[in-house]
C-alpha cells in the first residue's frame, strides 16, 4: 500500500506543477489574439493540458483499482466512479467530464482543437486542476489515518 501511496504522492506533485505552469501562462497571456498569435505558447498550453487531464485519469485508475471498484469502460467513467464512491465531490464532477471530452479531442481529433476552448480551459479551469488534487490529497490523507487507526 506504502508503493501505491508514494506513487499518488508523485502524480499529485506533478499535477501541481502543470498546475504552476499553467497559471503563469493564465497570467501572461492576456487575450485569445495573443494566445493565437503565439504557436509555441499554444502547443504548451495543449500540451500542460493534455497532461494534466492523463494525470488525474491516473489517479483516479490508481484508486478505483487499489479499492476494488468495478473498472471504468471510458474516460468520463473514471471521474463519475470517483464521484460516486465520494472521492471527489458531486459539483467537480461536471469540470472533470469536461476534462476527459478535451483529452478525447487532443488526442484523437487534434485537426479540431478549438483555440477558444483551450483558451477558455486556461481562463476559467485551471482551478479545477487544483480542486482535483486537493480532494484526493484528502481522501489519501484520510485512507492513511483510517489504516494507522
Amino acid at each position: 500500500m506504502e508503493e501505491i501511496d508514494s506513487v499518488l504522492d508523485e502524480q499529485l506533485r506533478f499535477l501541481r506543477g502543470e498546475v504552476t505552469y499553467l497559471k503563469q501562462e493564465q497570467q501572461e497571456v492576456n487575450s485569445l489574439q495573443v494566445y493565437q498569435a503565439n504557436g509555441r505558447i499554444k502547443r504548451a498550453v495543449e500540451r500542460s493540458l493534455q497532461v494534466s487531464v492523463e494525470i488525474c485519469l491516473d489517479i483516479g485508475r490508481r484508486i478505483i483499482a487499489r479499492n476494488g471498484y468495478k473498472y471504468p469502460d471510458s474516460n468520463r467513467q473514471v471521474f463519475e466512479i470517483l464521484a460516486r464512491e465520494g472521492i471527489v465531490s458531486a459539483a467537480l464532477l461536471p469540470a472533470l467530464r469536461k476534462m476527459a471530452g478535451f483529452r478525447n479531442i487532443v488526442v484523437h481529433e487534434y485537426v479540431r482543437i478549438d483555440d477558444v476552448q483551450v483558451y477558455g480551459m486556461l481562463k476559467s479551469n485551471v482551478g479545477d486542476f487544483e480542486a482535483f488534487a486537493t480532494e484526493i490529497a484528502a481522501f489519501v490523507d484520510a485512507d492513511e489515518a483510517e489504516e494507522d487507526a
